[in-house]
């Protein structure tokens, strides 16, 4: 005989479903954006670069070559933060995004929507902002495109970048070839832009001096690549956070991830706004960090290359690939207990890169 089992208490409704227009957590990058992507953009376009599901596109349009291609548009308000704007957010998310499928980025296009009303002042600083990120990425801004908009109907400016490198014949680097044994490795403190963009709105409530980490990572891969040929997973923490892009990553391979909270690096300022706002650092934003899936025999070579590396001195390990349970990221807690890093339905921060 089965016996009928009874929910007591209280129970969360299931959210209302979003299916019939555009909402904000649609571009929060968790689970709406997924769905989003899943349901309306993957069948029409569907083709194998676009599957992977990974940072970039790679294709080979010729027997010799190989380029890995990514696209970005970027709608952050305000137009200028503490540690960047704009401008080197739009050349150093673009950069990033090539260069975690292990490729040398070379080519950037940047389109502009400009605002009517923008100050030339304002729009010279920001292309000024995107020159000196492309010399610190090496990389050329090559074409581009401008339209103006009417006053009301943008932030003043919204940037499209894409981005195209080379990539070296046989390297393999992708979401989908993290190994269990594995181990998981993060370049540095989580959650700097997130927090000092919401600092720039004057949103925290509070003073804050966090800095946004956006920066360009094209050589710290370099280097980690120069030092290891089992480098499985590159990928960069930037909408949804670590804890989203590690979902993505186990679901990818069919793996299970854990990690150790004690061993991810949050910056006591970045800590405390979270805790007065009620948020995750997991969940927040970065835009010059990294997360690393390497063969366990190699981890202390690649660490060892990332610190000595800039944007890579206080890289750690925070975790490790298991075979159970699949498509699961679990954490043990510094009480020592053990609980599900999951991916949030909509947008914990809105809007910040």
């Amino acid at each position: 005989m089965i016996e009928k089992v009874t929910m007591q208490g209280p129970v969360c409704p299931l959210p209302l479903a979003h299916d019939e227009q555009i909402v904000m957590g649609h571009g929060s990058g968790g689970k709406m954006s997924h769905d989003l992507i899943a349901k309306l953009f993957f069948p029409p376009f569907d083709n194998a670069a676009l599957r992977a599901g990974d940072d970039a596109g790679v294709v080979q349009p010729s027997a010799c070559t190989r380029l890995a291609i990514s696209t970005d548009s970027h709608v952050v308000a305000p137009l200028f933060f503490p540690g960047g704007d704009i401008g080197r957010l739009a050349v150093c998310g673009t950069v990033n995004d090539v260069a975690m499928m292990g490729a040398t980025p070379l080519y950037l296009t940047a389109g502009f929507i400009l605002e009517e009303g923008l100050p030339f002042s304002t729009l010279t600083r920001v292309i000024e902002s995107m020159r000196a990120a492309a010399d610190e990425a090496g990389v050329q801004i090559i074409a581009g495109d401008t339209k103006v908009v009417q006053k009301g109907k943008a932030d003043g400016l919204y940037v499209n970048s894409t981005g195209v490198g080379t990539l070296e014949s046989g390297r393999k680097i992708g979401g989908a070839n993290a190994k269990p044994g594995d181990v998981v490795i993060l370049s540095g403190p989580i959650g700097d832009h997130g927090i000092a963009v919401l600092g720039a709105r004057g949103e925290l409530g509070f003073e804050s001096d966090t800095q946004s980490d956006v920066a360009p990572l094209n050589h710290l891969i370099a280097a980690m690549l120069a030092a290891s040929r089992a480098i499985h997973v590159l990928r960069d923490p930037t909408r949804g956070g670590v804890a989203t892009t590690l979902n993505e990553i186990a679901k990818q391979s069919r793996v299970g991830l854990m990690l150790d909270e004690a061993s991810i690096p949050v910056r006591p300022a970045v800590s405390a706004a979270c805790e007065m706002l009620g948020f995750d650092p997991l969940y927040v934003a970065n835009e010059g960090k990294l997360l690393a899936v390497v063969a366990r025999e190699d981890a202390d070579k690649v660490l060892q290359v990332m610190r000595a590396t800039r944007y890579g001195e206080e890289a750690v390990v925070i975790g490790e690939v298991r075979a159970e349970p699949p498509n699961r990221v679990l954490m043990k807690t510094r009480l020592g207990s053990t609980r599900v890093v999951d991916v949030l339905m909509g947008e914990m921060l809105p809007r910040i890169c």
